[in-house]
């Protein structure tokens, strides 16, 4: 069920969204708490309605009750992180195990590396890519999708950002600059022979990341940087996202979804954008959709229909699951790419220092975009390259995805079939500059 804002830009706050305070996060979990005596019954309730012993859980009136029961517990329940359940990948023809291990950790993010068990040594190195995930509200579990699709041909790292609620206050702050910070680390840790993969949001702060290093000439820039449906230049084709940016400002963002967090999580105090706010905008913007989805569940678990069922849950396990965002890093990002234009406008600095993407030379670029993507407008990712100018024509390429929106430029059958075979040509090409033309050309 490709959902248009699934994995987005930063969610911006919906219209009827309220002034938030400190208490209004403590009535939420108050009322959350408060529900937890009605969860225990109903679930009881589904238990007996269920049990095949029961001569009531045959007839069509107990199946239906089993099925409300179900529905009230997941449109109450608070979904934890999603595991990756990515446990096995077929490298060469051979089924191989994979293990996913933390290999460097700040308090905001982890980096992950899964970890092909080869049985046989690989004839030749397969390229090493950092995937960078969306700081947008849900976790990077997102681009499960993303990293099964590459784990066959490359090493897989992927950045695993943290849920502010849990980092206490005394770590300190996390805005838009230790983002590309974080982003600059993990590459030199990673060091040399590296490509970066920036899929959505963290579009822009890659891209002033490999700024900053090519500017400073750090023998650990990246071979190649692909751009995946990112907000570069939200002036072109702007969506309902980028208006309701310019149309509110900054203060408002400030004064109407920004609350701390209440004890007793361990970022008690913290300034954040809720991840339960930020699940009420992501809802809104397709109410019915998500209204009929759920009116196909009660009717699939009454018939019994499990495949469809277990496709339901799979996805809302996902699409439910929301962490807070730091609230220096959402303003920042709010105000500097979909209000500002920073970036574009040559205006964007990292530390003081102005982001040049001119002065990428040696790093190519590929970026990618979908044909219905409404998160992303056509022509926002694209504007990397006329920010780009120093990187010769050969060593660039961009690509549209026919009939995708912005979930299928990341994730989806039409993303394995043909985004990730021209993706992986590039990676491969990117040691070779005189043979980018031909993908391109393609």
């Amino acid at each position: 069920m490709p959902i248009g804002e699934f994995g987005g830009a930063p969610p911006l706050a919906s219209e009827g969204s309220p002034v938030l305070t400190t208490p209004m996060y403590w009535m939420y979990e108050m009322a959350h708490a408060s529900l937890n005596p009605a969860r225990a019954v109903t679930d009881a309730t589904k238990i007996l309605f269920q049990n095949p012993l029961n001569p009531w859980a045959h007839t069509e009136m107990g199946k239906s009750i089993a099925a409300a029961c179900e529905l009230f517990e997941r449109t109450t329940r608070r979904y934890g992180k999603p595991e990756w359940g990515l446990d096995e990948t077929e490298v060469n023809g051979i089924r191989t195990p994979v293990e996913v291990h933390a290999i460097w950790e700040k308090p905001f993010c982890r980096l992950l590396y899964f970890d092909r068990k080869l049985t046989r040594p690989l004839r030749s190195p397969q390229p090493r890519l950092l995937i960078v995930a969306p700081m947008s509200g849900h976790y990077a579990t997102l681009l499960r999708g993303t990293v099964e699709a590459f784990l066959p041909t490359h090493e897989v790292y992927i950045t695993d950002w943290a849920d502010a609620r849990m980092v206490p206050l005394a770590e300190g702050r996390f805005d838009l600059d230790d983002y590309i910070d974080y982003v600059i680390e993990m590459l030199q840790f990673l060091g040399t022979n590296m490509h970066v993969m920036a899929v959505c949001q963290p579009a822009v702060p890659v891209l002033a990341a490999v700024s900053v290093m090519e500017a400073e000439r750090d023998p650990f820039a990246p071979i190649s940087m692909t751009l995946m449906g990112g907000p570069i230049d939200t002036r072109r084709n702007p969506t309902g996202v980028n208006n309701l940016a310019q149309e509110r400002g900054i203060d408002w963002f400030r004064n109407h979804v920004i609350t701390k967090v209440p004890f007793p999580h361990p970022g008690v105090m913290r300034d954040v954008y809720p991840g339960f706010l930020q699940l009420n905008g992501f809802i809104s913007m397709n109410l019915d959709r998500h209204v009929d989805a759920h009116k196909a569940l009660f009717a699939n678990l009454v018939k019994g229909d499990g495949d469809q069922v277990d496709k339901h849950r799979d996805f809302y396990d996902e699409y439910l699951a929301v962490m807070d965002l730091a609230a220096e890093y959402y303003l920042q990002t709010v105000e500097t790419v979909f209000i500002k234009h920073a970036l574009p406008k040559g205006e964007m600095t990292h530390r003081g220092t102005p982001v040049e993407p001119s002065k990428i030379t040696r790093v190519a670029l590929m970026t990618v975009e979908g044909e219905k993507d409404d998160i992303s407008g056509l022509g926002q990712t694209e504007a990397t390259h006329g920010l780009c100018s120093s990187i010769p024509d050969h060593r660039r390429v961009h690509y549209v995805q026919p009939g995708v929106g912005h979930y299928g430029v990341f994730n989806g059958s039409r993303f394995k079939s043909e985004i990730v075979p021209r993706i992986c040509d590039f990676m491969l090409s990117a040691a070779d500059p005189k043979s980018l033309i031909t993908i391109a050309a393609e």
